[in-house]
């Protein structure tokens, strides 16, 4: 199934607008059968199929995914650490995907730092 290239195109012009600074060293990277978004070459977030993919801090985790419209990641069959997916509902609104990225883009940041 091929990504949803209308929600490229929001992530895109989000981190611009949210990380002007930062979105030079943003590399886009196809994985997972659909794109993936690296700060610094960490994942942050990403596209598969019309689904959001969230790598989320550890301290966040349970409360994301108390959400609705979010669900672990389980692309393998099992759940992966700080994988989160969130459903279309769930970015639908600016505001929320401008959320997803700044968690995605917070993790890549600790990462770096550790």
């Amino acid at each position: 199934m091929p990504y949803n290239k209308a929600l490229e195109e929001r992530i895109n012009l989000t981190w611009l607008e949210e990380f002007p600074t930062k979105h030079p060293d943003v590399e886009l990277k196809k994985m997972f059968g659909g794109l993936a978004y690296l700060f610094r070459g960490k994942m942050t977030v990403g596209i598969v199929g019309d689904e959001l993919m969230v790598r989320v801090p550890a301290a966040h985790m349970e409360t994301v995914l108390g959400e609705d419209a979010v669900r672990p990641m389980d692309f393998t069959g099992r759940p992966m650490k700080e994988f989160i997916f969130v459903e279309q509902e769930g970015f639908r609104e600016s505001e929320q995907l401008s959320r997803w990225l700044r968690l995605g883009l917070e993790h890549a940041e600790i990462q770096l730092a550790g």
